[in-house]
């Protein structure tokens, strides 16, 4: 299993941070290893939602389904599957004095034989969350 953690401050309110997130079609425009995330139901975001994306990894691109599995004033849990992996994006966002501390950690268990190779790119999903790190405030602060 793989586990990374950034913390990131934002100057935006936590509320409108929380929203944006929330939508997790919004995904292309923070993580660079996404390439698409599309709505897969419709109504209102809310716990149950899901999505379907497109990322592209180490050269591969690789299609996980997503749901919004808790969605609370201050936290935000992701779970996306396919054969290979389970992925967990947990977010927590707490106000502080007019700016927002974000909290981003991603969990990725592999299932069958791409366990073997979890070690393996453990440097590479490190590389990924220094990138979100880099790129997600910039985005928020944009909006």
């Amino acid at each position: 299993m793989i586990n990374v953690e950034r913390a990131m401050v934002v100057d935006r309110p936590a509320e409108e941070v929380l929203r944006y997130l929330a939508d997790f079609g919004n995904t292309p425009g923070w993580d660079p290893g996404t390439e698409s995330c599309v709505r897969l139901d419709t109504g209102p975001v809310a716990e149950g939602a899901q999505w379907r994306t497109t990322s592209r990894f180490r050269g591969r691109r690789t299609e996980l389904v997503y749901r919004l599995e808790q969605y609370r004033p201050d936290r935000l849990v992701f779970v996306g599957h396919n054969r290979t992996v389970r992925a967990t994006d947990d977010i927590t966002v707490r106000a502080s004095r007019g700016r927002t501390l974000l909290v981003y950690r991603a969990s990725l268990r592999f299932n069958g034989l791409a366990r073997l190779a979890a070690p393996l790119l453990r440097a590479e999903f490190e590389r990924l969350a220094d990138a979100v790190a880099d790129r997600l405030p910039r985005v928020l602060a944009e909006r």
